[in-house]
């Protein structure tokens, strides 16, 4: 080191700890367990549990049909069990959005309702297709098939309802009926040629998205036999099985008649089980062969249209603008004041 000048000296020593300071700042989370040394150990599922948890201050109460027992968890963690349980993991992020805006409008009404509704030990909620479907951790798991699945999906979900979180879907200022279904036939339906009320937001649209949904087709063959006894008419042995004699505004079956028997399409549905009421029919022998088009009632937003609309770059806004007419975004707090005051 004698023949060597103190500025070489310099250049020489910052080289060395331009070298060494990367290798310091990696090195204590690169480090194994076993070294007893620091540790990375935030993982994200874990942390978007926690947040969801925190989210909110009020809980909901759900009544779980096949235990007979309720379970109480945070609102914004109920919202991420509806998600999981309504629309496939598989889904773009924003789909997974509009779906948490339309569950926690959902609960929120809930929650608002001035009846209750009857269910065991002071239950809000139930988690049946008559409310919305929740399901727990365990029933996931078995959803998803492993514990690795489970982890990976519902990181996504929570995600989506995080950055959510506490909005809801509002009309008038009120929040709406947030109903929603899997496939369309190509259209939404107005909500008065299903139900009997009138939403004046859930008009029908065009909903071209679905005819790529695995289940925008589908063949039911019923025997002549049941067939008749499903729906309380004699048919003989004729091929004509009935006349549509009406459509509705969703290009759905509004009426259909069977000799002298006048049926909804939304009856025929439900006592022969198709999965649409938009349907066809033929006799061939002794069997009925019915045809239908899209998955469930078709009233307000088609999940796998809303996925359509996420894979063209559409926003989770923008999806619940387009099948929920002339509604807004808004803060659920606004609307539970006094539930939370309570708390």
């Amino acid at each position: 080191m004698k023949n060597i000048k103190p500025i070489a000296v310099v250049v020489i020593l910052l080289s060395i700890a331009v070298l060494l300071i990367p290798t310091i700042l990696v090195l204590p989370f690169s480090l194994e367990k076993a070294s007893g040394k620091l540790v990375e150990t935030t993982k994200r599922e874990k942390d978007l549990e926690v947040l969801l948890a925190e989210a909110s201050p009020l809980e909901v109460t759900v009544y779980r049909t096949e235990k007979g027992e309720v379970e109480t968890l945070p609102l914004e963690q109920y919202v991420a069990g509806v998600v999981a349980s309504e629309m496939p993991a598989v889904f773009e992020e924003e789909a997974l959005k509009a779906q948490s805006l339309a569950a926690r409008t959902y609960i929120v009404r809930q929650l608002l309702a001035n009846e209750k509704t009857k269910l065991p030990k002071g239950a809000i909620v139930g988690d049946t297709q008559q409310y919305q479907v929740y399901k727990d951790e365990e029933q996931l798991k078995e959803q998803w098939e492993s514990e690795a699945n489970y982890k990976k999906n519902m990181n996504k979900i929570r995600q989506a309802v995080y950055e959510t979180r506490g909005q809801i879907i509002i009309y008038q200022n009120e929040p709406i009926t947030p109903s929603y279904f899997s496939t369309s036939n190509g259209f939404t339906e107005n909500s008065e040629a299903y139900w009997t009320n009138a939403f004046p937001y859930l008009k029908t649209v065009e909903s071209p998205w679905d005819l790529h949904s695995p289940k925008y087709l589908d063949k039911k063959i019923i025997p002549v036999k049941e067939f008749e006894k499903a729906l309380g008419v004699k048919l003989g042995q004729s091929n004509n099985i009935g006349q549509i004699t009406a459509r509705t505004p969703g290009n759905r079956v509004a009426e259909v008649k069977i000799n002298n028997k006048t049926f909804t399409g939304r009856e025929i549905r439900e006592k022969l089980e198709l999965k649409s009421a938009d349907f066809t029919w033929e006799r061939k022998g002794e069997q009925i062969i019915i045809t239908t088009k899209g998955y469930g009632h078709g009233v307000g937003m088609s999940q796998y249209g809303a996925n359509g609309m996420a894979t063209e770059g559409k926003s989770y806004d923008e999806i619940i603008k387009y099948y929920y007419k002339n509604v807004e975004i808004s803060e659920a707090n606004h609307f539970l004041e006094k539930q939370i005051a309570k708390k």
